[in-house]
Order: structure tokens, then C-alpha cells, then sequence
């Protein structure tokens, strides 16, 4: 989500006063009676200083697209990353810091073009007062967009028409490696609220048909069980964009993790999302008890033998995940 720069109080206001001085010094320099000329000047002031308030402010709640009409990844990523409720909070008080200035535009307009012109500049001062006071009012939710700004700058560019793959299992069962040999490209890594490392993103096309996987670590890699809320609802994100899911089991257990540990947590990830789910056994290369290791590659459906290091396998999985992009 791009977030155009976000000013403080004392510099939307500082704009707005600064250009409408400019504004005065036009309307002096006119040929305009010299008894409607200093009232002119004064709303002048009043009209310009309103109008450049407004616009920078309009400027970022036209550049924020409204969250409702979101892809739901996108919704939760917010949510998780700087919280939804308050996102919409800070851009309902930028709004109404629009329709009080332009309420205060109108009024001190008639007000001074009804004035004599001894009272025009005390209505003017007037006016620029009610103003700093309204934008001071939104201070903290200039602050708090601008913080989001942050958050928010690194947010992952999701492909929603593409076939998404998103690769999950314990650490060092292989992940990396595998996006690695599955996309031509090095995969890039996106900012995600509450990984370690962040997402990495990487894409193959085939046959015309786009694939996206994403990797996750830190995320995907920990029993769900020990997951906190905030995982969960990051997990839960993922689930919004996932058409399959390839797990990993490490066949060697040089990862650190036993089969058996890795298994049940292939079971929950099956529990958890509604997502097919594809079985891959890696570093087949390096597995020795084949007995020990037939008991749960009997265990699951249809699996995959691979040694992503070496890349036997890859093909096999291609051409899976190619029968989900064609359905």
C-alpha cells in the first residue's frame, strides 16, 4: 500500500499560511477599490490557506484505497501489521478535519466580505486560529498514518490471478532451496507481520500459465499450536491466497526435527487450512533407515521423493502444481 508522505500539524499549516500570504500579496497588487481591497486580501488569506489544508490532506485519503474493498490478504495484512480499527479511525478524522475547515472557509468568507474593513484582519486572525486548532486536533492520526506509512512500505505485491503455491514445514527441511530450483529468478523477499525474515516470493510460468509460491519462514514452521493469536491470523492470511500447499518432510531428520514431530505437524497445517496439500520428501539423497522412513511416506497421499539440492524431483512437482493452475 503506497501512502503519499504524511505532514505534521506545523507543516500542513505552515503550506497553507505561507501560501496565502502569496495570495494576499496578488490580490494587493490588483485593481480593486481601495475600500473592498483590504477585505478582499483577508479572504483571500482565509479561502487559499483552507483550500492548500485540504487538498494535502485529501491527497493522502485519495492515495489510501478503502480497506473494505481489499483482497482479504491485503485486509489482514494491515490488521496484523499496524490494525485495521485504527487505520480507518485516523482516515475518518482526516475527513472530518476537511468538512470542519470547509465549514470554517465558508463562514469566514461571508463574515468578512460582510465586515467593514477595519474588522476584516481580526475575522482573518480569527479564522487562521480555528484552523491550527482543527488541524492540531488530527495530530495523532497524522503520526499514526505515518507510522503505517512504514509498516506499510514494504507490503508483498501479490499476483491474484496467478496459481499460488505456499511452501510450508519445519526449518532446514529445505524451503529455500526448493523456490529456489522451482523459479528462475532469485526469489525476492517481502516485509510479513511476524516472521523473522520476512516472505520470499518467487514465480514460474509454464505453459501460459502463471505459478506464485511464497515461502514463509518463521511462520509456517512451528507447531500451530504454539502459535500465538497474531500468527494465527497471519497464517490464516496466507490461507486467503494459497490454491495448494507444498509440505516438506525432511527425510534425512539432519534438519534437527524427527519425522515423527514432523508429521503431526503436517496434520495440523491439514486441520488448519482447507487447502490441498502436496508431500514432498526431501534429501532422499541422505535418508538411511528406508524402513523407518516408508512408515510415513505411507502415511500421506501421492508423495513426492526430491533432493531439492540436487534438484531430482523438480520436474515431478511442476507438473503437479501445473493440474492445479489448470483447474
Amino acid at each position: 500500500m503506497i501512502i503519499p508522505t504524511v505532514p505534521t500539524p506545523d507543516e500542513l499549516l505552515d503550506t497553507g499560511f505561507r501560501r496565502a500570504k502569496k495570495a494576499a500579496a496578488k490580490v494587493r497588487s490588483s485593481k480593486i477599490p481601495r475600500n473592498l481591497k483590504s477585505k478582499r486580501i483577508e479572504e483571500a488569506r482565509v479561502q487559499t490557506a483552507c483550500q492548500v489544508i485540504k487538498d494535502r490532506i485529501q491527497l493522502i485519503l485519495d492515495r489510501v484505497p478503502e480497506i473494505e474493498k481489499l483482497p482479504e490478504f491485503y485486509q489482514d495484512y494491515i490488521d496484523v501489521a499496524v490494525g485495521v480499527d485504527q487505520m480507518k479511525q485516523s482516515l475518518g478524522a482526516l475527513n472530518w478535519s476537511i468538512g470542519i475547515i470547509t465549514q470554517l472557509e465558508k463562514d469566514y468568507g461571508s463574515r468578512i466580505r460582510r465586515s467593514t474593513p477595519d474588522k476584516s484582519s481580526r475575522l482573518r486572525s480569527q479564522a487562521f486560529g480555528r484552523i491550527a486548532s482543527v488541524v492540531k486536533k488530527i495530530e495523532g492520526d497524522l503520526d499514526f498514518l505515518d507510522f503505517a506509512k512504514a509498516k506499510l512500505r514494504n507490503m508483498p505485491t501479490v499476483d491474484f490471478n496467478a496459481t499460488t503455491v505456499v511452501i510450508a514445514g519445519f526449518p532446514n527441511v529445505g524451503k529455500s532451496t526448493l523456490l529456489r530450483r522451482l523459479t528462475t529468478a532469485e526469489p525476492r523477499v517481502a516485509d510479513y507481520p511476524f516472521t523473522t525474515k520476512g516472505i520470499q516470493i518467487g514465480h514460474l510460468e509454464r505453459n501460459w500459465n502463471k505459478i506464485q509460491i511464497i515461502d514463509t519462514p518463521g511462520l509456517l514452521d512451528r507447531p500451530i499450536l504454539d502459535m500465538n493469536d497474531i500468527e494465527l491470523r497471519a497464517m490464516v492470511a496466507l490461507e486467503h491466497l494459497a490454491n495448494v500447499i507444498l509440505f516438506i518432510f525432511d527425510a534425512s531428520e539432519t534438519c534437527g526435527y524427527p519425522l515423527g514431530s514432523q508429521y503431526h505437524l503436517y496434520q495440523e497445517i491439514q486441520r488448519v487450512f482447507k487447502t490441498p496439500v502436496i508431500c514432498l520428501f526431501n534429501k532422499m539423497d541422505l535418508a538411511e533407515n528406508v524402513k523407518y522412513l516408508d512408515a510415513y511416506i505411507n502415511k500421506v497421499d501421492e508423495p513426492l521423493k526430491i533432493s531439492a539440492f540436487h534438484g531430482t524431483g523438480v520436474e515431478e512437482i511442476i507438473t503437479r502444481l501445473e493440474e492445479f493452475g489448470e483447474r
